[in-house]
């Protein structure tokens, strides 16, 4: 982040919060009196903040500076976060180094710091290095496939009915890439995780919402059709942007995003008469144009909250179908109709199906 980007957070006072949560790599226990030394990414000798942990491991909230909020919430070239260092000590741990966490302005930001005991052999990534976001970045498109898999295939393995794994195991990298390390990685977590890298949290919940569904049905569909596995693979998904959605190791995750997530964790998108989770593919409508697709467009939002048009996929829809929505998220309706962001728009006749816990 530039000097002139950080002279710009000062000058109109905006600013959002960080919470480290300290935890011990081994078995996820939570590390008490543990320091956290925070500085910022283009000055990093000068410490801004220092704070410990308390008995659950985490720090308190801790206000940074940001850029404005406005940066966030429509499409332009100006960074729309702030990124700072964490120095991470406690007796007993190796030093743990993180660069690139981001603050968003409002947004409070948890910040995952799992440290290795002194005596651990394990290779852990040290420092972790948070690239930049997929919306401000520059990540491969998505390759085009289609979003209901033939499932009827002679040899094939795929699940009797959708269910919601405790454990996904993420490829960081291309199928192809052999030397590429497998993550093993809780469902919630990859799916908060995922957002925290494709969507902002300084969107409106319904916003967050609708894009949280696309991304777990567009998860849901690799984890029902063994999409990998049914190629020879041993892992449920990868990490690149071409063939899935983003995941970073030890990326920053923010508390509106892991709320949506636990709240409805178990739902997702089908069409009528399918069985299984639509692979929700989606882009910037930005950067990368995608016709017929979801786009992460944004539509003007009026002051009365509606907009009665929507173009999805080349046609106009203008109804909502009532069996399309779920009922226990009545605000669903809402976000249908004036969602200023994200891919689920423009699949207004998609159900939303919960699956077998």
């Amino acid at each position: 982040m530039s000097k002139d980007i950080r002279a710009c957070e000062t000058d109109t006072g905006s600013q959002g919060f960080l919470q480290v949560n300290v935890t011990s790599i081994v078995n996820n226990y939570p590390i008490s009196g543990a320091s956290v030394r925070i500085c910022n990414t283009a000055d990093p000798a000068r410490t801004l903040e220092q704070s410990n942990t308390d008995s659950s491991g985490q720090t308190p909230q801790i206000p940074l500076a940001a850029p404005p909020l406005e940066y966030s919430l429509s499409p332009g070239q100006k960074q729309p976060y702030s990124t700072y260092n964490l120095e991470v000590t406690a007796p007993g741990f190796k030093p743990l180094r993180i660069s690139g966490t981001e603050i968003l302005p409002t947004a409070t930001a948890i910040q995952p710091a799992a440290m290795e005991p002194l005596n651990s052999q394990q290779q852990e990534e040290n420092p972790v290095v948070i690239p930049e976001h997929t919306l401000y970045g520059n990540y491969p498109p998505k390759i085009a496939e289609p979003e209901v898999k033939p499932v009827n295939e002679s040899g094939e393995i795929v699940l009797s009915r959708v269910v919601v794994p405790q454990t996904i195991v993420v490829h960081d990298g291309v199928p192809s890439d052999a030397s590429a390390k497998n993550y093993y990685v809780s469902y919630r977590d990859y799916i908060k995780n995922v957002a925290s890298s494709e969507i902002y949290a300084t969107w409106p919940n319904a916003s967050i919402t609708a894009n949280v569904l696309a991304i777990m049905s567009f998860t849901l569909n690799r984890v029902y059709t063994e999409w990998y596995r049914n190629q020879g693979y041993d892992f449920t998904i990868t990490s690149s942007t071409a063939f899935d959605h983003k995941w970073i190791y030890g990326r920053t995750i923010y508390e509106s995003i892991s709320l949506t997530v636990d709240e409805i964790f178990d739902s997702y998108l089908s069409r009528p008469d399918v069985k299984q989770p639509v692979l929700t593919q989606y882009c910037d409508g930005r950067k990368v144009l995608c016709p017929g697709w979801m786009t992460m467009l944004k539509m003007r939002m009026k002051q009365s909250l509606k907009i009665r048009i929507i173009k999805a996929a080349g046609r106009t829809l203008t109804q909502i179908p009532p069996a399309a929505l779920p009922p226990f998220k009545s605000d669903l309706i809402l976000f249908i109709k004036f969602l200023p962001y994200g891919p689920i728009r423009s699949r207004l006749q998609d159900q939303i199906v919960p699956p077998v816990l």
